[in-house]
């Protein structure tokens, strides 16, 4: 996505700020120094709100890692959690994979999946 596209959904360097301060709910993925993968959580709303790897890395196991790591984060405070990506998106087909479902058309090509504390 483009530093325009992330805007518009939120995603703003004050943003993560504001985020990244108030609680562990950011993480990186790293390759020899190299960031190569974020995610992102909205503890309060219950929502893995943001994740991206670099396509060269796609494929890895960056994605499912990082998806796990904010699953945990989640399901300590709530009992379920939710995402939305675009369908037929490999993101989603990765959500799905991990066994995030209850899927919902929310528009524009848009779903939300949902998950439940294991």
């Amino acid at each position: 996505m483009t530093a325009d596209e992330l805007s518009a959904i939120g995603v703003t360097p004050e943003a993560i700020a504001l985020a990244v301060s108030s609680a562990p709910c950011a993480w990186v993925a790293t390759i020899d120094e190299e960031v190569v993968g974020f995610a992102m959580v909205d503890l309060d709303d219950a929502c893995l709100f943001a994740l991206f790897v670099l396509p060269e890395h796609e494929g890895c196991g960056i994605g499912s890692r990082l998806t796990r790591t904010c699953e945990r984060a989640l399901f300590e405070r709530h009992p379920a959690a939710w995402l939305e990506t675009a369908n037929g998106s490999r993101a989603a087909r990765l959500y799905r994979h991990l066994g995030w479902g209850s899927e919902v058309e929310i528009g524009d090509g848009d779903i939300r999946l949902n998950k439940q504390r294991p």
